[in-house]
């Protein structure tokens, strides 16, 4: 079955979920080396920003993860509902982790209220979620 916008596949929901376990390892990652490499370099401040960033980075891929298996089982008007919820938590990790990471190594100033932007599509992937499956729950 093929995925397309209005009829994504459930292995549609496999990609979301591989996403997901890719930006886990990354969270990891990126947790040991602030822990290791940047605690001699940074400021208490900018390391204490740093690891807001990894720890949202952890909370949502784990979060994908769980939207990719619904989306695997999970069939029609569900799934692709499903699918706009990771859509915005992705982008909330590019502009709220992304945003982090940039001012803590002295980024343009401009990221500062890009933060905001990414938290609020944090809420946005998060609530779409929770409407759909109190929907699907429904039916």
């Amino acid at each position: 079955m093929e995925d397309t916008q209005d009829n994504p596949s459930p292995k549609a929901g496999l990609g979301w979920a591989s996403l997901g376990a890719g930006l886990a390892g990354i969270s990891v990652m990126l947790g040991a080396f602030g822990a290791h490499s940047l605690k001699a370099r940074l400021t208490e401040k900018k390391l204490a920003t740093f690891h807001t960033a990894t720890d949202y980075l952890g909370y949502h891929s784990l979060g994908l993860i769980a939207i990719g298996i619904l989306i695997f089982v999970l069939k029609g008007e569900t799934a692709k509902k499903l699918k706009r919820s990771a859509i915005w938590i992705v982008v909330g990790v590019v502009l709220f982790c992304g945003s982090l990471y940039g001012l803590v190594f002295d980024g343009p100033r401009f990221l500062g209220p890009v933060t905001p932007l990414g938290g609020l599509s944090f809420m946005i992937g998060w609530f779409t979620a929770a409407f759909t499956l109190l929907k699907a729950r429904k039916e």
